[in-house]
């Protein structure tokens, strides 16, 4: 404990599963933690289960808007300070159709899993820079290696956030600012429970079976690989994709 104090955590998406288990996880490293989400009511349930602890903010905020992220973020640094870590988790999955798919319903997958990620970090980078201090981690996916047919076209954004995690390490390392991807595979999480409703009832079980260690993970554990990567602990660590699969990308199939 006590990997994150003395620094300020904004985090996306924060409201539940993975978001809100990073949320938890750098308070109880000693983060003042702020966190945004387009849910009102299970952000508000968020700060009320975690306490109220007075180094939490919770903003409502659409990641999609540059003005909105600037509202929040001006918030955020008055009542906790400059941002030194950034978690760019909010993300929105997508099961179009290649042909029929249209461009408003592409603009818009790519505006939350890719595009927000550039907006936060634009947002908080300049006090980093002056700082000469930060760690931002974006949440992609194993679909950035590897996918499932159906999900058009969310391997092509993951793919771009890992992109991204790249040219961006490159940029603002030279300010000893720190950037990685860390892709989640199966976890028990909302998004995960909806795309197994949605399916044939044994698939779940067929997906377990597949995995070396004979489960999904919860989102404590990719928290847990967040906080890692946000701390001093992983300061010569950055421009990386970390998976956090189980194993799952290890295998062949059958």
């Amino acid at each position: 404990m006590g990997r994150l104090e003395n620094n300020h955590v904004l985090v996306t998406g924060g409201s539940r599963g993975i978001g809100a288990a990073i949320v938890e996880k750098a308070l109880q490293e000693g983060a003042k933690v702020s966190f945004v989400d387009i849910e009102a009511e299970a952000g508000r349930a968020l700060v009320e289960s975690l306490g109220e602890d007075d180094r939490l903010m919770f903003e409502v905020a659409d990641i999609r808007s540059a003005d909105d992220i600037a509202r929040a973020h001006a918030r955020f640094v008055e009542g906790l300070g400059p941002v030194t870590g950034l978690v760019n988790n909010a993300g929105r999955n997508s099961n179009a159709d290649p042909v029929t798919m249209s461009e408003a319903q592409w603009d818009d997958v790519f505006s939350v899993d890719l595009k927000s990620a550039w907006l936060m970090a634009r947002a908080v980078l300049p006090q980093m820079i002056a700082a000469r201090r930060g760690a931002i981690v974006n949440i992609a996916s194993i679909h950035a290696n590897m996918t499932y047919p159906g999900f058009f076209p969310y391997a092509a954004a993951k793919s771009g956030l890992v992109g991204l995690t790249r040219s961006l390490a490159l940029d603002v390392g030279k300010h000893q600012i720190r950037v990685n991807a860390l892709s989640p595979g199966y976890t028990e999480t909302f998004l995960v429970k909806e795309f197994f409703e949605n399916n044939p009832p044994d698939l779940r079980q067929k997906v377990i079976d597949v995995h070396p260690m004979g489960r999904m993970a919860e989102p404590r554990e990719i928290a847990n690989v967040a906080a890692f990567l946000l701390s001093d602990e992983a300061s010569f660590v950055t421009g990386a994709n970390w998976g956090v699969d189980g194993g799952l990308s290890a295998r062949f199939a059958g």
